[in-house]
């Protein structure tokens, strides 16, 4: 009996002790979990730095699903998207999910604080140029400035979650959408007890915490006219976001480059 007790006492010590062992080499062994996915017409990655024994298995198909949530409400080019019902929509009055209108609303704030240099209402303007739907095109002059007329954040009406769009002008909220995707991935990773991340929206960069070390992130900026860097920063836990003019752009019948952003490094017009 007093050798069957010993050999069970000895059966849960060497139990806590392999369990202990492996506990501490789990728990101080930093991985890094990747993932990207094509949205809004951009790569949307992440490199998610956390233990393994707190990593949810589906974590990124969790990720992945939110972010095509939100571009089925504001995408301009969807057909089904709630910002195109509200560009096309006869009545010009809809009703908006908790989502978008939080979008629509911090762009009307953007565009108040920046006194309409963010100004929500320029997709005409954009479609007319061919950005965002591919077919690209030089307008004539009399055409923008009869555009322009449908051109006014200060013309939106936006009642809790009610829309109203004068006739004619529609929104684009693709200046701001990416940093809502970014917060709302952010959110999902504090809920899921990640503390270390790095998201890359195409030019915006929103960083969780430091690195597992505790040093700054450094996050390089590429200079438009050579694969170098023209300065580095060293930041945590904040967004960084870049717009330039050399890699999307078309070019105009009179050999002219034209662009919405990020262009090459030539004449331009606009």
């Amino acid at each position: 009996m007093m050798k069957k007790k010993l050999y069970i006492f000895i059966v849960i010590i060497l139990s806590f002790l392999i369990f202990a062992t492996y506990k501490i080499f789990v728990e101080n062994k930093t991985i890094v979990e990747k993932d990207t996915i094509l949205a809004m017409d951009t790569q949307i990655s992440w490199v998610i730095y956390e233990k393994p024994f707190l990593y949810p298995l589906d974590l990124n198909e969790k990720i992945k699903t939110r972010i095509n949530e939100l571009v089925k409400l504001l995408s301009v080019t969807d057909e089904n998207s709630e910002i195109y019902k509200v560009n096309h929509h006869q009545e010009r009055d809809i009703k908006l999910s908790e989502d978008t209108k939080n979008v629509v609303l911090f762009a009307l704030q953007m565009a108040e604080k920046t006194n309409g240099a963010l100004e929500p209402t320029i997709y005409p303007v954009l479609r007319e140029w061919g950005f965002t739907i591919g077919k690209y095109q030089i307008p004539d002059e009399a055409k923008i400035r009869d555009l322009l007329n449908y051109v006014d954040y200060r013309k939106v009406c936006l009642k809790e979650n009610q829309i109203y769009l004068p006739e004619g002008m529609q929104i684009d909220l693709g200046a701001v959408a990416k940093g809502y995707i970014g917060d709302e991935i952010i959110k999902i990773l504090k809920a899921n007890n990640i503390s270390s991340a790095l998201i890359n929206l195409g030019g915006n960069v929103q960083l969780l915490g430091t690195k597992p070390n505790g040093d700054l992130w450094n996050i390089g900026l590429k200079s438009p006219n050579s694969q170098d860097y023209i300065g580095i920063l060293r930041l945590a836990d904040c967004a960084v976001v870049t717009s330039g003019n050399y890699e999307r752009y078309f070019i105009g019948e009179d050999n002219t480059i034209l662009a919405y952003f990020r262009w090459k490094n030539r004449k331009t017009s606009r």
